[in-house]
């Protein structure tokens, strides 16, 4: 049992303590998050190795008043503990418990609902604003991973702290990792500053002897001028920050408490904007996770054996994600025009096999969706087939490159949007609901919605002979694999699996399987349901709505995505448009609200969008429209 941890009801409380008690406290920590690992799936590593950083934090500044911002919010576990919710800390990511990201309705050192990378520093730097705007005096301080660190919005943030020379504190948390191993250039400086020799102290005694090189005017002596600045940038790691207007201190020790908790106090009231590097190890204090930070980003529960993670066994189905990405390295080993990109999602699309076989066409170009997707219509261009597979939620990051770079010019780009729907107990931050609604209006784009496994790879067959745009979106959850004829893949045609008069249901997706066992309860009840897979969001298929609309009692829509835009909407314009009688109609959807965090099937039972609840909405409409027909 944790004797510090149950102790703490605010993190002011650790301003009493010395690093010895800070030191005993991560312990307890760490102790803690293994034991929630054994009773579910949460953020690990990322947890793990930023204890004693939250620690240092919190042990120097009162966030009750100063401003701190957590990029991304998966690590924010240990701040939970010190802000006074260890007692709730065991209902972490179920319904109606505490929030597996920062949540300002949970407490007052939340401040913002972080959960996509890459905008810490700019709300950092506009709530630092904001408080010298007011007159108020308050420090500001965003901790932004290495991972996230590339992403354009950062360089903006810095660019804008660089002008407005505001006290910002910007504390780079570098462990080497985003959720996989970080790539590109900004990565391999970092590397450089990390492995730098002359931060051993050799750099300071150096600069300090050329510092006392005089310059006069001759040109030998400008040269040696010329030679003495550009001696003392090589040795000066952070010049790139430097240049930028950003006071640039480290590397330090992310784990040796007392050495941050010196180096936070140094530069806490420096003027200016300044960056603390600070070097962790994701997985910290738990070897296995150490040694695989990428499978313990957010492990299976597991059970720990005297230092040995045993993961439970898992019998569920395959995912629609194991399908997608089948079809993809299929699909590169047929077409060598085909490449494959992603935005730091290699391990959460299960992409490794695809990019140990294909490594001249795999790009991961890290948490930059924006360029993804232009980088993708320039491949498309000179005549590639890219597919960009990207969550549906971080896909959002790069809207207005879908509308300009790959809509507007009608290139045949492959969007393949994972987790589209609840994403379960990541939360509102994590939901891909909104992806229906901003694919469908744009122009050139054809939008698609498997409703099996196997439609998956269909669908990416149709999609790369396609000369335009196509999306295609699918949940975190296992595919069905249902006894229904296979039937093509055609341009706005759907699947209908069975005929019915008394109702249709067209279920989206991973809906369709919902449809078809509400439509099995049903038929027990004496009603003969229609089921249709729709296949296509965009273009619809005319002919089926007309059939159902005409000839059905009624017509009820299902989508695991916003109403608002959705899917049901679509089918009701087209309706208005046509003339067709819509009194019959009814949509079943994600409402206009944020869903909460929880297990996907709780979420969609509360939703109504359960078998049982599809049932008793299509009994309601069968007593209201029985004698339509």
């Amino acid at each position: 049992m944790p004797k510090l941890l149950e102790k703490i009801e605010s993190a002011i409380d650790l301003h009493g303590m010395n690093n010895a008690d800070l030191a005993e406290l991560a312990t307890e920590i760490r102790e803690v998050l293994c034991g929630l690992l054994s009773i579910r799936t949460a953020h690990f590593a990322s947890n793990l190795g930023v204890v004693e950083l939250c620690l240092a934090l919190h042990s120097v500044f009162d966030f009750r008043s100063d401003r701190l911002i957590w990029d991304t919010g998966h690590q924010i576990y240990p701040h939970k503990l010190v802000t006074g919710r260890y007692a709730d800390f065991a209902s972490i990511r179920t319904q109606g418990g505490l929030m597996g990201y920062p949540n300002p309705q949970e407490s007052q050192y939340d401040l913002f609902m972080t959960g996509h990378a890459g905008c810490s520093v700019s709300t950092a730097l506009g709530l630092k604003s904001g408080d010298d705007l007011r007159g108020e005096k308050r420090k500001s301080v965003a901790v932004i991973g290495d991972g996230a660190f590339p992403s354009g919005i950062v360089f903006e943030a810095l660019n804008n702290a660089g002008e407005l020379s505001s006290d910002l504190l910007v504390i780079l948390n570098d462990n080497r990792m985003s959720i996989c191993p970080r790539v590109g250039s900004v990565a391999r400086y970092l590397d450089r500053l990390r492995t730098n020799p002359f931060y051993t102290g050799l750099k300071s005694e150096v600069v300090r002897i050329l510092n006392h090189v005089p310059v006069f005017g001759d040109p030998a002596e400008r040269m040696l001028a010329q030679i003495k600045e550009g001696v003392k940038a090589g040795l000066h790691g952070g010049m790139l920050f430097e240049e930028l207007g950003i006071h640039y201190v480290g590397p330090i020790d992310g784990h040796d408490i007392g050495l941050m908790r010196k180096y936070i106090k140094m530069v806490m009231d420096r003027p200016g904007p300044v960056l603390l590097h600070v070097v962790t190890e994701k997985g910290h204090g738990y070897k296995p996770a150490a040694q695989d930070p990428v499978f313990f980003h957010t492990p299976p529960i597991f059970r720990d054996e005297q230092g040995e993670a045993r993961v439970q066994s898992s019998s569920s189905s395959p995912a629609f994600t194991n399908f997608a990405r089948d079809a993809i390295g299929d699909a590169m080993r047929h077409d060598d025009r085909v490449t494959v990109l992603t935005a730091a999602m290699c391990q959460g699309n299960k992409l490794e096999p695809v990019r140990e076989e294909f490594p001249d066409r795999f790009f991961d170009v890290g948490i930059c969706e924006s360029h993804a997707v232009a980088f993708a219509a320039g491949q498309a261009k000179a005549g590639l087939k890219p597919i960009v597979t990207i969550y549906s939620t971080f896909l959002q990051r790069s809207y207005d490159q879908i509308f300009q770079e790959v809509s507007l010019q009608n290139l045949p780009v492959v969007m393949m949007m994972d987790r589209a729907g609840l994403a379960g107990p990541d939360g509102p931050t994590h939901h891909g609901v909104f992806d229906i609604g901003y694919m469908r209006i744009f122009p050139n784009i054809i939008s698609m919605a498997p409703g099996t496994g196997k439609e998956v790879g269909q669908m990416l067959d149709f999609a790369l002979q396609c000369e335009q745009p196509t999306a295609l979106r699918y949940p975190k959850a296992a595919a069905a694999s249902l006894d229904i004829p296979e039937q093509p893949i055609a341009l706005g045609k759907s699947q209908t699996a069975r005929w019915g008069t008394d109702g249709a249901i067209l279920g989206l997706g991973p809906m369709f399987e919902v449809a078809l066992a509400a439509a099995d309860k049903l038929a027990e009840e004496g009603l003969n349901i229609a089921v249709v897979n729709p296949r296509f969001i965009k273009p619809l298929d005319d002919e089926m709505l007309e059939r159902v609309f005409t000839e059905c009692r009624f017509v009820l829509t299902i989508e695991e995505g916003a109403l608002h835009g959705g899917f049901g909407s679509a089918v009701l314009e087209l309706a208005c448009d046509k003339n067709w009688d819509t009194r019959c109609m009814r949509r079943m959807g994600i409402p206009d609200r944020y869903i909460e965090h929880g297990e996907r099937e709780v979420l969609l039972s509360e939703l109504g969008m359960s078998v049982d609840g599809v049932v008793s909405v299509c009994r309601e409409l069968s007593g209201e429209f029985a004698g339509v027909l």
